[in-house]
């Protein structure tokens, strides 16, 4: 698939990093560090404009290691960049730790994921097919 960039950024554009890899990174595209303390959330901007041909989306996941050893996620996690936006790539970090974490510029914020998708056509009824699972929730298969 290909995708149509603008890279107003002063960095490469994402790539992925083995021939395995799902998601690529995004850097920060900043004139200052950002300084995000606990439980404080920031729009980063990338400098990164696509346009995604219909049927895919963008996602914008977290990054495993900035979760696990800062705290530091994507709040709406993952953020969906439809193919008919053509604004600039932001990813909406929080800061989930005790402490302050500097975002400085070209670090790697997040992660991008190309995934087609689906439009359904509702089909309204009055009943569901049964399962074995029924209306059970959250939980309800496990511990």
């Amino acid at each position: 698939m290909d995708v149509k960039v603008i890279n107003k950024s002063k960095h490469q554009l994402p790539e992925y990093e083995t021939i395995a890899s799902a998601g690529m990174d995004i850097k920060a595209n900043i004139d200052t560090d950002v300084v995000l303390k606990p439980l404080e959330r920031v729009i980063i901007k990338t400098g990164i404009f696509m346009q995604i041909p219909v049927g895919y989306e963008a996602q914008v996941r977290p990054r495993s290691g900035m979760a696990a050893k800062h705290g530091i996620t994507v709040l709406n996690s993952p953020g969906t960049i439809d193919s008919d936006y053509r604004g600039e790539v932001g990813v909406i970090l929080v800061n989930l730790s005790n402490a302050n974490f500097t975002i400085k510029d070209g670090e790697r914020v997040a992660q991008l994921v190309f995934a087609k998708h689906e439009h359904i056509k509702w089909n309204q009824t009055e009943e569901l097919d049964s399962t074995n699972r029924g209306e059970g929730g959250f939980g309800s298969t496990g511990k």
